[in-house]
């Protein structure tokens, strides 16, 4: 991962070297705007005007495309926030996750936040990509459907900061007296023509990232999720490492250190557990422990081979095991903390099926976010469940992880604009809608306000409540 940051820092300082010479060279056509500089360009007027004219039949069913998607992505973001809010409220995730609720989108955030468990590295040639892809397609399908119904585009361009050339996005500037004098179905479109767009461009980007994966990346091994636990009597408890125990606080004196498993006996079988986990579980009538032979080997959790045998899916690991019976000794390879690591393992008999061997790992559904479950219920995943896949080259890594961050980052563009929030498109589109349901103007700016510090009483609950959470 070194190589990959050397290249994202050389890319980077020639991305703001060639961004400040161009902006140096064009400094006359410059406009300063606060803490921007705005670059303006006439050949994006003349590409809005060209497509806005020539495809005015095909723009307006695509109208009701973008509407449609725009309701969609509202109803998606206020039931995403909703539920966020509520999980915040009711469990320990501020604890667990220890990151913000609201965390920026800029380069380097999964280590800033420790969020590397849930994102990918976010490289600065990541986020510049991804960037130019996400708001060029926003902003100039703005501009397409605008001039389609007839509204007046000022000027577009790019936007840079100032003191620091590499963070940019583009800009399409129409004019906002037209677009307030049109008919709510005109404005409506134009509003939701950016986030349409950016549906259109994730759904290109979600198939090129299948495509590429699927030629360069081999399944190489199954990564299982947990070792295979049982619930056990804590009065059933005998020993300990050998050693004899007559109560819970006795076990508890006599653990190893956290850093080794501890063996602990009934008269039926040998359990395994962690110090950690024995002081956690204090007090209960039964506890957690772990009946693996993969634990008690301490298996990494990715198989790659079982006596020679490349293990490339379930099936294939579920077929191995079942070939052999309980005691036989096994060669197993596994890929433990990016090392790869050779076993002597003898299989255990399944607690449950009389003579049928067991390795002791268990496979769940892959542990999802709201966000995960809400863009799988749209694109279904490209990777077969709990199947280990290896890049042919390490380049690959670094392009895969690129191509899956600019389909993100337009899911989480077009969702964050459709918030019913004030200086969003949503807020205008739900203003408009309640506008168009009740006929008066008044109860529909009402409702804007209201929703408008709806929405920011949930961002206020969910950042109180992480700062408490650090206490």
């Amino acid at each position: 991962m070194v190589s990959f940051f050397v290249i994202d820092m050389s890319l980077l300082v020639l991305f703001i070297l060639f961004a400040s010479v161009f902006l140096y060279r064009k400094r006359r056509n410059l406009k300063k705007e606060g803490s921007l500089f705005l670059y303006k360009t006439s050949w994006g007027i003349k590409l809005i005007d060209y497509i806005g004219k020539k495809y005015q039949r095909t723009l307006k069913l695509l109208s009701y495309i973008s509407i449609s998607i725009g309701y969609v992505l509202m109803a998606g973001i206020i039931y995403l926030m909703g539920n966020s809010v509520y999980l915040y409220l009711t469990t320990e995730i501020a604890k667990t996750l220890k990151a913000p609720p609201i965390a920026p989108l800029i380069p380097y955030f999964p280590k800033l936040f420790g969020l590397q468990s849930f994102f990918p590295d976010f490289f600065f040639v990541y986020f510049i990509v991804a960037i130019l892809i996400v708001a060029t397609a926003h902003e100039f399908s703005h501009g397409i459907f605008a001039r389609r119904f007839g509204i007046r585009i000022k000027s577009t361009g790019f936007a840079f900061f100032k003191y620091l050339p590499a963070f940019f996005g583009a800009f399409v500037e129409q004019d906002d007296k037209q677009m307030n004098q049109s008919k709510k179905f005109a404005q409506m479109s134009v509003l939701s023509a950016g986030v349409f767009a950016n549906v259109i461009v994730a759904i290109g980007f979600y198939f090129l990232l299948f495509l590429f994966f699927t030629a360069t990346f081999i399944p190489s091994g199954i990564q299982f999720n947990i070792y295979s636990q049982s619930l056990v009597n804590v009065e059933d408890i005998s020993s300990i490492n050998g050693l004899s125990v007559t109560s819970y606080e006795e076990l508890l004196n006599l653990t190893n250190d956290s850093t080794k498993l501890n063996r602990i006996s009934t008269k039926e079988m040998d359990y395994f557990g962690t110090r950690e986990g024995l002081f956690d579980q204090r007090g209960q009538e039964q506890i957690i422990l772990s009946d693996s032979p993969a634990l008690e080997y301490q298996l990494g959790k990715i198989i790659t081979e079982i006596d020679g045998e490349k293990i490339t899916s379930l099936e294939k690991l579920k077929a191995k095991i079942g070939s052999y019976s309980p005691g036989d000794e096994i060669e197993i390879k596994t890929i433990k903390k990016n090392n790869t690591s050779i076993d002597k393992l003898k299989l255990g008999e399944h607690p449950e099926k009389e003579g049928v061997a067991w390795l002791g790992v268990r496979f769940y559904g892959s542990a999802q976010g709201t966000f995960s479950k809400f863009v799988s219920t749209i694109f279904p995943s490209y990777k077969k469940p709990f199947v280990y896949y290896k890049p042919k080259s390490e380049a690959h890594i670094f392009i895969k992880n690129l191509i899956w961050w600019v389909f993100i980052i337009n899911i989480l563009v077009a969702l964050f604009n459709m918030l019913p929030l004030g200086i969003l498109d949503g807020g205008r589109f739900f203003y408009l809608t309640i506008l168009g349901i009740t006929g008066s103007e008044n109860l529909a700016k009402k409702s804007f306000r209201a929703m408008t510090y709806f929405i920011l009483l949930l961002f206020f609950l969910l950042v109180i409540k992480w700062l408490f959470s650090l206490f």
